[in-house]
């Protein structure tokens, strides 16, 4: 273990790596301490015949944020991995037997929607365009790239805006406003859909986060290496920049002397002294006393949220056969609320909606016969093992996308699944939410945990702090944090 560090950072998860890669930047010696033998988190791979599946995150929007920490490094993305910008956001699909590709071009989207759901359907969908995009100029710099919320610059920011009020209205949901905008519901079901992308329900999740769609539309990119190469390329350049990584090297406790961080112990016995430490994990693990008392200590202050969506997820190589596959898919159930009324009792869906990502596909390359798949089912957090679990969600995907002209060959082994309970044990505090805190809730965004935290020198980042789940959110975050130190620093040696 390295003796002379300024900076542990515990998890070398996209937040880890971001604060690493800031903290390095900015001159200070930094180790990186990862309990799994490689960096990424939740952007993990499981090997499979067709070669390494992600079985994590798989969009990436808002490349600036990636880029930018590769100049950092003094390096370009590109000269580490190949990002090909997909035209195609996302094929949509129904039982009924319809479908809907959706774009990156707001008039191809239009025209599509037109195809599909007639003028009107159009018109409200050019409607909603606007609107989003109304909400994400107001909160993207006052909220989502901000270091904390600024509750002062979001009003400058709206309050001349009368056309967002509306959207803004407390207790009103995703689920309302779509309702409310589009007839056909097929079209309200796919945009209530981002709702799970930050790990909610969108009967319950706030109106205002269908901001994310203005995410995807400006620009979602497929990575050749995967997401857990992206987590590679960014650990290289971080050792580039003189970061240190132990891998297999679980952080044990949270060293605090005369008030402040001195040092972190790994369950091997070691103990690095350091003068800060940014930790990369759930904050729930703080809480609960899993770094010590001291770290426990430091969240006193700030209070558990309930936790975010779960998901049974199955990675594997295989055939796809009936069905033309974009990069990114989803399955729609008939009824959400066969999906979403179990999920809120705690429960497994009864008729899921899934989300099919073909690895390989639209990749600008021959689609190999064996292709690489990510299916994500979601489901609640905090869902212990039961009797025939992977039997029970088999038999709730499988022949769902079968009767919707899907098949696989050949079929997804066990070893394929991911549970929430393998998730709550891979990462612990999380109870199996890959989203962090859950963003239901009219407040939920403003009651994320900030960089800093009660403890002189100990700070947060991941997708659990603010500004929330995601890829760019995470690395976000860990820029938060790096920043939050560095001015600590500064501000000490006056």
């Amino acid at each position: 273990m390295r003796s002379e560090t300024d900076v542990v950072v515990i998890g070398a998860g996209m937040g880890g790596l971001a604060a690493a890669i800031g903290a390095a930047a900015a001159g200070l010696r930094v180790t990186v301490v990862e309990a799994g033998d490689a960096p990424g988190g939740k952007a993990r791979a499981v090997p499979t015949p067709g070669g390494p599946a992600d079985t994590g995150p798989t969009v990436l929007t808002m490349r600036h944020v990636l880029d930018a920490l590769f100049a950092a490094c003094g390096t370009r993305t590109d000269e580490h991995l190949t990002l090909i910008p997909l035209p195609r956001l996302a094929r949509h699909f129904w039982p009924d037997g319809s479908s809907l590709d959706l774009f990156t071009d707001t008039e191809a989207n239009i025209e599509a929607i037109r195809a599909f759901a007639g003028d009107k359907e159009a018109a409200a969908f050019r409607r909603f365009d606007r609107l989003t995009l109304g909400l994400w100029e107001a909160f993207h710099k006052s909220v989502i790239a901000a270091p904390k919320p600024d509750l002062l610059r979001i009003a400058a920011a709206t309050v001349t805006r009368p056309q967002l009020w509306p959207a803004l209205r407390p207790g009103l949901t995703m689920r309302d406003l779509l309702g409310a905008t589009f007839k056909d519901p097929r079209l309200a079901q796919l945009f209530g859909r981002y709702a799970t992308y930050v790990g909610g329900r969108p009967g319950a999740t706030p109106a205002v986060l269908s901001l994310i769609w203005q995410a995807e539309v400006q620009g979602v990119w497929a990575i050749r290496e995967g997401m857990h190469g992206v987590a590679a390329a960014l650990a290289r350049v971080a050792e580039a920049k003189g970061v240190r990584f132990h891998y297999g090297a679980k952080a044990k406790r949270i060293v605090r002397k005369e008030g402040r961080v001195t040092a972190v112990e790994i369950e091997t016995g070691a103990s690095i002294p350091c003068n800060a430490c940014i930790f990369n994990g759930d904050p729930g693990a703080l809480r609960d006393g899993l770094l010590g008392d001291a770290a426990r200590a430091s969240m006193e202050k700030s209070a558990r949220p309930d936790p975010s969506l779960s998901a049974w997820v199955w990675a594997f190589g295989a055939t796809p056969i009936g069905v033309d596959l974009a990069h990114h898919n989803v399955f729609f159930t008939a009824d959400p609320e066969l999906e979403f009324g179990p999920i809120g009792a705690g429960e497994m869906p009864e008729e899921p909606t899934l989300y099919i990502c073909a690895q390989d596909r639209e990749m600008a390359a021959p689609v190999p016969e064996i292709e690489r798949f990510e299916i994500i089912m979601n489901g609640p957090a905090g869902h212990q093992p039961f009797p025939q679990e992977e039997a029970q969600c088999r038999a709730r995907t499988f022949p769902m996308l079968a009767a919707m002209g899907l098949t696989f060959s050949p079929d997804p082994e066990s070893k394929a699944l991911t549970t929430p309970a393998l998730l709550s044990r891979r990462f612990p505090g999380s109870l199996g939410a890959i989203y962090g805190g859950s963003p239901e809730g009219t407040l939920a965004t403003f009651r994320r945990p900030l960089a800093r935290t009660g403890l002189k020198g100990l700070y947060l980042a991941g997708g659990g702090t603010h500004p929330g789940a995601g890829v760019p959110m995470a690395l976000t975050s860990g820029t938060h944090a790096a920043r939050a130190l560095l001015a600590d620093r500064t501000s000490a040696a006056k």
